[in-house]
């Protein structure tokens, strides 16, 4: 294979991701382990994470960008939201007309 269709190949899988910021509030301080074990499990999607313990509400804050197809998005987001004492909301830039 060339190097022009390796890049291209890296190019149509790129245009089949979203770039998203991943937003999760934790209330449960039990929760940040399983929270950690699925962040760790997605970390391929990853491009950063901040967290920011504010202990005057006892919560945690964290935010994820990521790279990832829809569907990825989609399940991340889905299994945090399961996690008991867990908040998360997903923006996703806006994709090309058409995708």
């Amino acid at each position: 294979m060339d190097t022009g269709t390796k890049t291209n190949m890296k190019t149509e899988n790129k245009a089949k991701t979203r770039v998203a910021i991943m937003s999760i509030i934790v209330e449960d301080r039990d929760a940040v382990e399983k929270i950690n074990a699925l962040l760790h499990e997605y970390s391929e999607y990853i491009i950063g994470r901040m967290g920011i313990p504010y202990r005057e509400r006892s919560i945690s804050i964290i935010s994820i960008a990521l790279d990832a197809p829809q569907d990825v998005l989609s399940s991340l987001a889905g299994k945090i939201g399961n996690v008991s004492g867990v908040s998360v909301k997903t923006v996703t830039a806006g994709g090309k007309k058409g995708e």
